[in-house]
């Protein structure tokens, strides 16, 4: 039997999560990106979502991707709401980034506590901050800390099917 299934990939300017959907996504992704008028550290940014689709099996997963900007936090509630799980996505070579991350974190699950998972991106760059170190900043168990290369399809799946895994165990235990 098919489920279909909404979840949220969010975290700060700069963290992948355009490239995380876009590396994944089975369909072209609609994306909101347009030139950035502030200096973010990259040419554009997304001021509204990202969408891809997956299939996992027969399960079809849709992901929606927030803007990272804290100006654009309202979207985080407007993509949140029906979303089983959350992704939330931190550069790990950007500690200037981890206060609005630990917000995002906070502010999704203080609205809607729903199972989520953290992926450290650009750990393959020097340097990178330790996954446990982010962990620990973030005040979340470690086990919940995972890297993924935002830029690589099949470590972006492997995470997917992790974050499945955490999901359909947390799940069981309700």
């Amino acid at each position: 039997m098919s489920r279909i299934y909404k979840v949220l990939v969010t975290g700060p300017v700069g963290a992948g999560k355009t490239s995380f959907i876009k590396n994944i996504s089975e369909i072209p992704v609609v994306d909101t990106d347009v030139r950035s008028t502030i200096d973010i550290g990259k040419e554009t940014t997304t001021v509204a979502m990202d969408y891809g689709l997956i299939h996992i099996g027969d399960d079809e997963i849709h992901l929606f991707g927030t803007p990272g900007q804290d100006r654009f936090s309202f979207m985080w509630d407007i993509l949140s709401e029906g979303a089983i799980g959350f992704i939330l996505l931190v550069d790990s070579t950007n500690p200037s980034t981890f206060p609005l991350a630990r917000k995002i974190l906070d502010h999704v699950l203080s609205r809607f506590p729903i199972p989520y998972i953290v992926g450290i991106t650009k750990n393959d760059i020097q340097p990178a901050w330790d996954p446990d170190f982010i962990a620990e900043y973030l005040e979340v168990e470690p086990s919940r800390v995972r890297p993924v290369l935002a830029i690589d399809r099949k470590s972006v799946l492997d995470f997917i099917v992790y974050f499945f895994e955490l999901y359909l165990k947390a799940k069981e235990r309700r």
